[in-house]
């Protein structure tokens, strides 16, 4: 016996669909789907709320001071005229950032082979690239879910049957986050 379900595909389709359906439940936080697809990514979605979970405050924040070019009231860089040369003049700015532990990147980049990238696009401008953005879920994982899962030893997702599929009679379920 096999220990994962086929879903009737090859496994490329079939990473495919699970990549896709575990990146849809993390982003939306429930997706209706039948029954065995959501037994499979089930498995996937609590390894990666439990990895995110484990990691999640093991970081340092860290002051970096970066160069930036000065910029004028349109938006251009200022430029000054040094030794008969035109150079753009630079600002120091301070910033804080988090800085991962190499078990927290290494979680971070096993999440990445598994989500895709998602990007949201603005209801106005559907259809055209302005205003469109790219959602980091590996972020969201850290930030927003393992925080919620903390005191929680597993048990992250539910399985709710809603009856059988029109066209094929298929049991359908909600997958949700708890």
């Amino acid at each position: 016996m096999a220990g994962y379900r086929k879903l009737g595909r090859t496994s490329s389709q079939r990473k495919a669909l699970l990549r896709n359906q575990v990146t849809n439940l993390i982003y939306h936080g429930r997706i209706v789907t039948t029954e065995a697809k959501a037994k499979e990514i089930r498995k996937i979605t609590e390894g990666l709320i439990a990895m995110a979970v484990r990691e999640k405050d093991n970081f340092e924040m860290v002051n970096v001071e970066q160069k930036v070019p000065k910029t004028d009231v349109d938006g251009k860089r200022v430029r000054e005229v040094v030794d008969g040369k035109r150079q753009t003049v630079y600002d120091t700015v301070s910033k804080e950032i988090k800085k991962d532990s190499p078990s927290r990147l290494h979680a971070r980049r096993q999440m990445k082979k598994v989500l895709y990238t998602v990007k949201e696009v603005p209801t106005e401008a559907a259809g055209r690239k302005k205003g469109t953005r790219e959602i980091d879920l590996t972020n969201k994982l850290f930030d927003e879910i393992a925080p919620k899962y903390a005191n929680r030893n597993g048990g992250y997702t539910r399985i709710i049957k809603i009856g059988p599929r029109k066209g094929d009679a298929a049991m359908e379920v909600v997958i949700e986050l708890v």
